[in-house]
């Protein structure tokens, strides 16, 4: 399964920490598609893609939850993949698709 979103790693900001709660930021709009959804950041012209409906699920509920473990959680994914949904979410974090919330 490949849930790629993106690079991740240190780029002088905060760490992701997932205990935290975030959002879709408001500079992003996600086009649902068969395949995950389009990304597109109105302040970058940056496309991107979420490779599954269940990372937009996650996504998408990041905003109803407490922590993205918790959108994780309401979103069904399995523990095996967890990892993977992750690193996927702190690549997005990183880019500026989603952002902490305050």
């Amino acid at each position: 399964m490949s849930i790629d979103a993106g690079p991740t790693g240190a780029a002088g900001g905060p760490a992701f920490d997932p205990d935290r709660p975030f959002r879709c930021s408001p500079s992003v709009a996600l086009r649902p598609e068969p395949f995950g959804a389009l990304v597109y950041h109105f302040g970058t012209r940056r496309l991107s893609f979420l490779k599954t409906p269940q990372l937009v699920e996650v996504v998408s509920g990041l905003e109803r939850h407490p922590s993205v473990h918790a959108a994780i959680d309401a979103a069904g994914v399995a523990p095996a993949h967890r990892p993977a949904y992750l690193k996927a979410l702190a690549g997005l974090a990183e880019n500026g698709t989603i952002e902490e919330r305050v």
